[in-house]
Order: C-alpha cells, then structure tokens, then sequence
C-alpha cells in the first residue's frame, strides 16, 4: 500500500506542474497571485529543517561511534564515504558552474521573491551561530546553531553512561519528524501548483527552459559519475564491470524507480552483495553506514539546486561560498536519506544557513524536485552497491572470482531463497553498545516507502 501512495502522490505532482504551467502561460497576471501557495508549502518545509538536521547528525554521530569500533572495515568504509561525498559535491558544483542553468531566469526584480536579511560581517556571522539557550537552537530557525548543537549533543553522548537509550529516544523523534514530513509531502501536489504557475507567470518560457536544463544536466551528470567515475574506480579495484553490476541490480533499479527511494531496495542489496561474493560482516557495515553516509546523488543535487536558485534570483554565490556550501553540504546531507522531502528541505536548509536571501527560491525548485528524485536514489544506490564491492576488496573480503562469475550470469540470484534481514522491534531500547548489525533498523523509518518493502 505504501508504494501505491507514494505512485499517487507522484502522478498528482505531475498533473499539478502541468496545470501550473498551463496557468502561468494563459492567465499570466492570475498565476503570479498563486504565489502565496507555493510560499505556504516552502514555509512548512523550512519549518522542518531544525528537527531533520538536530535528530540526523546526533544520530550520524552516534553509527560513526558503532562502525569505527569495527575497526577496520569501519574505517575504509566511512574514509571512502567521506571522500565520495566530497567528490559528488564538487562534481555538481564544477558542472552547475559550467551549465548555469538559472541564468536566464531573471527573478531578481520580481517583487514576490525578496531576500530576509543576511549578518552584516564575519563577527557578526560567527557570533550568531551561538544560540541563545541549548534548546532555543531547534526553535530560532537558525540552521548553524542547529548543526552546532546538534554536534555538541551527538559528541557528549558518545562518552555518556546510558547514551544508547538518549539516541533511541532521539531516533523515536526522529521517526515522529519524518512522519509529519510525510504528511506535508502530500501537499506538495498544491505547492508545486502555486509554485510553477507564479514563475511561468513571471517569465514565461523562460522558467520552462531553464527548469528543463537543471533537470537534464542533472540527470546527464548522475549518468557520468555512475559510469564514469565509479565504473573506472570498480575496475580500477575489483576488474568488474559497472555495466554487468548495474545489469545484476536491474530488478533493484526497478523497485526504486517505482518508490523514488533507494531504501526501498536495502534488503535485497544486503542478499545480493553476499550472493556477489562479499563476506557478511563486511556486507553488515558498508551497506546500512553508506545509506547514511555516502549518498551521491544527493550531494549532486543539492549543489546543482543551489547554483541553479542563485543564479535564477541573480544572486550568484562566489567561489569562497560555494566551498562553504560545499562544506555545509558534507554534513547536512547526511540527513537526506530515504525519507521524501529530507533532500528539499536539506536544500532550504544549506541556503537558510549560508544566503538567506535564497531560501525562499527553493519554490523554484519544488515543481521538479519529485522528477529529480528518481535519479538522486538511483544514483545513491549505484554509490552503495560499488562501496560494498570496493570495501570488500581493500579489506580482502571479496571472492573475486565468485563476483566476475555472478555478475557473467554463471550463478543466477535465487529470488525464491532472498533473506530478509531480521531486526529488533523498533520500540525496544538498544543497550549501551549496539552492533553494527543493528544499523539498518535506524534507516529504515515507518514514515518511508522502505518500511512498507522489506519483502522483494
């Protein structure tokens, strides 16, 4: 049932966009009146930004604590995901700056879109990121003061007595979040409206074509990394093909596809990087650490949407911003992972945190986000599933000569056989300690498409 939901939703989004570009092009002066309503949707959505960040990098902090005491594995697993990520990032940054798809949007001198204000110099911008109170951090709306305390809090549990049960009571809130996230995703059919229509309104044609071209040089530049920059690493590492590895995960492909989340998928990512010839334990902690940790699709995304709002709204960023946002992104991106919605608002909050005169550009975005979404998982799962073949290796825990036979077809995957991992009940408190076995739990939220597919 989940996934029907999540197919409705998506057709309603369409037929939204359609209508608001059919507005925008016939009753031009009406569509700009609509504005308020994709407003509305992009303020309920920054209205979520504090509790994703707070509850996602306490929780991030603490599967670091778990996967480093692996030792090892661990260690290759999170120092490839780091560079990854910062990898992505800087791909999306150097093709948006090549691109410059917002260019001709010319949104500057609309009134509807104005700039709130910014910290008038470095002092000021450094002292601001201290909030007021510990708590009064989730509630200013400010999104470094989050992301400080949220750091804070996450580093003081690892060293505390009990800390297992404060970060399952996190995680609880975590999940209360990404419902109420989910509720707001189901008004994004209405935003999208609004949205669409106001900026057809404005300029015409010309938003028409600059939102086809973001979407096209972002699905052109997923297409590159996948084949490109990590089918030449897995070669380079392995001697397997990313043709054949993407070809073995079609079925997979397929399941995300229909649920725009690569969650949806982890199950049988685990049984099937086993059945490739990847030892369990290294199966155990590449997989649920990299559905956190090493989302490429995402980190591409959420730098080509920037680029593309600042340069829509004639305010683009410099370099030094950019490699701020960059910064930003590396971290706050961990908290996009599989849950509809968390990659927008990941998006509002990097602007919010770094121009704030840009957030409110992240209406342009909302119309296309959900088309966006298809590629951001499928690329986030294509990141995953080379992780695990490339940890595997380095850590000598890849039969190679297995993995070359099932990905050439010689060991067909038994669909029939498939075990799905089992898991605690999500309401029983972990010890002080948890294994690293534990880790897919935490990804798998009841609010996501995943918690409604853990059967194939």
């Amino acid at each position: 049932m989940g996934r029907d939901k999540t197919r409705y939703l998506y057709l309603a989004v369409i037929v939204a966009v359609a209508a608001g570009v059919a507005v925008g092009l016939l009753w031009p002066e009406f569509a700009k009146a609509l504005k308020p309503i994709g407003d509305g949707f992009v303020n309920l959505i920054k209205m979520m930004i504090s509790p994703i960040i707070f509850c996602t990098i306490v929780l991030g902090i603490g599967s670091v604590r778990q996967v480093a005491r692996v030792g090892r594995v661990g260690g290759l697993a999170l120092g490839y995901f780091l560079v990854m990520s910062t990898v992505a990032l800087a791909v999306g940054l150097v093709v948006g700056n090549l691109i410059h798809p917002g260019a001709g949007l010319d949104l500057a001198g609309v009134p509807q879109y104005k700039g709130t204000g910014e910290p008038a110099n470095t002092t000021d911008f450094l002292l601001h990121i201290i909030p007021a109170t510990l708590f009064s951090s989730v509630t200013s709306g400010s999104v470094l003061q989050t992301l400080l305390v949220a750091l804070l809090v996450g580093f003081a549990l690892q060293g505390m007595p009990g800390g297992a049960r404060v970060l399952h009571a996190v995680e609880l809130l975590q999940r209360l979040v990404f419902r109420v996230l989910a509720m707001i995703m189901w008004v994004a059919p209405l935003g999208a409206f609004g949205a669409i229509a106001a900026v057809v309104g404005a300029t015409g044609w010309k938003a028409l074509a600059g939102l086809a071209q973001i979407m096209a040089g972002f699905y052109a530049t997923c297409l590159i990394f996948v084949l490109v920059v990590l089918g030449l690493l897995l070669r380079f590492v392995t001697g397997l093909s990313i043709f054949k590895l993407l070809r073995y995960l079609g079925r997979e492909f397929l399941l995300i596809l229909s649920t725009s989340s690569s969650e949806s998928a982890l199950p049988r990512l685990i049984a099937k990087m086993e059945h490739a010839g990847v030892s369990k334990a290294v199966v155990g902690i590449t997989v649920p650490t990299g559905y956190s940790f090493n989302l490429d699709g995402t980190a591409i995304y959420l730098t080509m949407a920037s680029l593309f709002i600042a340069d829509a709204l004639n305010q683009p960023l410099s370099v030094s911003q950019q490699v701020s946002l960059l910064l930003f992104m590396i971290v706050a991106s961990k908290g996009a992972a599989g849950v509809a919605g968390a990659g927008l608002a990941t998006l509002a909050g990097g602007l919010q945190a770094h121009r704030p005169s840009l957030a409110d550009g992240v209406g342009l975005i909302v119309g296309i986000d959900r088309f966006m979404s298809e590629a951001r998982a499928l690329t986030n799962f294509a990141g995953n599933s080379v992780a695990t073949l490339l940890v595997g290796a380095w850590s000598g825990e890849l039969d190679r000569s297995r993995a070359h036979a099932v990905l050439d077809g010689e060991h067909p995957f038994d669909e029939a056989t498939m075990l799905d991992p089992s898991e605690p009940a999500p309401d029983q408190p972990p010890s002080d300690g948890p294994s690293v076995d534990e880790a897919p739990a935490r990804h798998r939220d009841p609010g996501s498409p995943a918690d409604t597919t853990r059967h194939p």
